[in-house]
């Protein structure tokens, strides 16, 4: 497997080749924590997501990404924001592609499943919010998932 590697707004970054539609969900349990995983691709860690497939809808592509990295299956319950800052490209290392980023982060909850690692999660666990800020992340991530836990009223459009 190759990483994934990002750049923001740095000079030096591979011009982007994609643009791909993707979702993330920031799914938590009734104690308030935060379904997290810790990923294969770049060591960080992360709320599920990935893209969103030719012929499925932004919940049905959140509900089967969150399925999928994590053994959980949830619920879509709300919008925290769009995000698709053209100086955020990815460059995964396995195929060149250099993804200007293109995100869409929904909430959720856990309906059933045990989280289970999976090829693009090593571990996966419920992590208390007053942790969270602790983890190891992209700083686009720890921007969404900071956007969720400020209560913001209204969604990030950017």
């Amino acid at each position: 497997m190759g990483q994934r590697i990002d750049f923001h707004h740095d000079p030096d970054a591979p011009k982007p080749n994609s643009l791909v539609p993707s979702v993330n969900v920031i799914v938590t349990n009734d104690a308030g924590d935060l379904l997290m995983i810790h990923r294969t691709d770049n060591d960080n860690w992360a709320v599920p997501g990935g893209a969103i497939d030719l012929g499925e809808s932004i919940p049905q592509a959140a509900v089967r990404e969150t399925l999928e990295e994590t053994g959980i299956t949830c619920e879509i319950t709300g919008l925290v924001g769009t995000y698709s800052d053209p100086g955020h490209v990815i460059l995964y290392t396995s195929n060149g592609e250099v993804r200007q980023e293109f995100s869409i982060v929904l909430t959720g909850r856990p309906i059933s499943g045990e989280p289970t690692p999976s090829d693009e999660s090593r571990e996966v666990r419920w992590v208390p919010r007053e942790q969270v800020p602790s983890l190891r992340m992209d700083r686009s991530m720890r921007m969404r998932i900071e956007r969720y836990l400020s209560g913001a009223s209204s969604p990030y459009i950017g």
